[in-house]
């Protein structure tokens, strides 16, 4: 889970979540948002030829069996396939997302529902309610501030922030009478 994510969900339902043997469940990138259609490099190039039809996930969150994992020995795969590529200095340049994303023939990825992950780059603003985890990321067409599109957005952010400040307060108060 990012560290820029509110969530609303139930983390719990996750680790039940059955991955239906894949050793690892990713959201795949929403594009219900047409503004941002431009941006949605897995669309087209090389990313479009590779995946051939799959959809490419955010890395933003994700679930893990590690049995299954370890099982699959996806962990070998991983690194056998990352010393292949790590050759091109042009490959990979969002390790955490490109490399299982290119791995999906060899090692699965079960993709989450889109409710797991939205993000205003990709998500339309109508899909927003039923979002069990917001995450705070950057939209290019916008470019505006995290915290900025958390005010807008989350009607929660208020007391969140609030309490983030008070726990600041305190600290620095303690940590000027030591």
């Amino acid at each position: 889970i990012d560290a820029d994510q509110v969530f609303r969900g139930d983390v719990q339902e996750l680790n039940k979540m059955d991955l239906g043997g894949a050793p690892y469940g990713y959201v795949p990138f929403c594009d219900s948002n047409q503004s941002t259609e431009g941006y949605r490099f897995w669309k087209s190039g090389y990313w479009k030829d590779h995946l051939r039809g799959k959809p490419y996930h955010i890395s933003a969150l994700y679930v893990v069996d590690l049995d299954q994992f370890r099982r699959m020995r996806a962990g070998d795969t991983l690194r056998s396939i990352y010393d292949g590529l790590s050759a091109d200095p042009n490959s990979l340049s969002n390790l955490d997302q490109d490399l299982p994303n290119y791995a999906q023939n060899m090692v699965p990825i079960f993709s989450l529902p889109q409710e797991w992950l939205w993000c205003e780059t990709w998500c339309s603003l109508d899909t927003l309610p039923g979002a069990k985890t917001i995450d705070l990321c950057n939209n290019p067409s916008t470019k505006k501030p995290k915290l900025e599109v958390a005010r807008e957005l989350i009607s929660e952010w208020p007391s969140y922030d609030d309490k983030a400040q008070a726990i600041e307060d305190e600290f620095a108060v303690l940590h000027k009478r030591s």
